[in-house]
């Protein structure tokens, strides 16, 4: 049985309970994160917990813990549960209060954190890519902020997996703007390019750390607005997030990108991807 954190307590995950006031519940009304663990220690701890803080700044909700007690419950959680490569899911909620859509003027929020087995990507997908369809984008105006609500992107995401696919990638107004639940990357005439920030996509943690590596290793690179046509017409085309961290996508929309398997700057980004993480765990 998994160990998780709730309210100051570590305990079994079967006797972890929340109100059911808690707004959480009610009105999905928090912001959460994901952090991999590598060799037992936290992927870029500090970029995770300024997007914790930006999320919870946009929705009024008080930080319950600082960045070093972030840190510290963090790493117990990793050393309570097995294994040394794991996926720790954290979330606040604005707290319990009466059903009332005015936020309650001192919350308490509640704090839950979990971790599960972090399993590597296949090599076969690594060696053939996902397939992808496009959708239009339904969901809100600020997805920036790493809300809970997510069943916007349930339902986008879902619908990609009821075509055999393995992501939708989000169309509004005629530009790319992320997958439902990652990052988008494109490659074109060797730039690498990728939608800027901005209120309609949330601001990856793996996303920047592309561009970072990009940067350091000469790699032409870009932030633009990606138009559908483009997305069609380019040469790779990439997903990232934090669990999956480099998806090559080689079918969009059941056709082949460019001649169907993943490409060359994809295989570089991968290796040097592969040993900024192998530094994490020498440390």
């Amino acid at each position: 049985m998994n160990i998780v954190y709730l309210n100051n307590e570590f305990l079994p995950a079967d006797q972890a309970c929340v109100p059911v006031l808690d707004r959480g519940f009610i009105f999905g009304d928090g912001v959460y994160e994901v952090i991999p663990a590598y060799g037992g220690k936290l992927f870029r701890l500090g970029e995770h917990l300024q997007r914790l803080q930006n999320s919870l700044s946009a929705v009024r909700i008080p930080n319950p813990l600082s960045h070093a007690g972030w840190g510290t419950m963090l790493n117990e959680l990793i050393a309570q549960n097995e294994g040394d490569e794991q996926s720790l899911y954290l979330q606040v909620t604005r707290g319990s209060a009466q059903r009332d859509h005015a936020m309650p003027d001192d919350p308490v929020p509640t704090v839950f954190a979990m971790s599960n087995p972090l399993h590597p990507v296949s090599q076969h997908i690594r060696e053939h890519g996902v397939a992808a369809i496009t959708l239009d984008d339904i969901r809100w105006q600020r997805c920036h902020i790493k809300a809970i609500s997510l069943l916007p992107n349930i339902l986008l995401r879902q619908e990609a997996l009821d075509q055999n696919a393995a992501e939708a990638i989000l169309i509004r107004d005629g530009f790319a703007t992320e997958g439902a639940a990652s990052n988008l990357f494109i490659v074109s005439d060797g730039m690498l390019a990728t939608p800027p920030t901005g209120p309609f996509l949330l601001p990856g943690i793996t996303r920047d750390l592309i561009l970072e590596l990009a940067n350091a290793n000469n790699i032409p690179h870009c932030e633009k607005n990606i138009s559908r046509d483009e997305l069609h017409n380019a040469d790779e085309i990439w997903l990232t997030s934090s669990t999956k961290e480099i998806l090559p996508v080689t079918c969009l929309d059941d056709t082949p990108v460019a001649n169907g398997q993943p490409g060359p700057l994809f295989q570089r980004m991968l290796a040097l991807y592969q040993d900024y993480k192998q530094q994490l765990r020498d440390q």
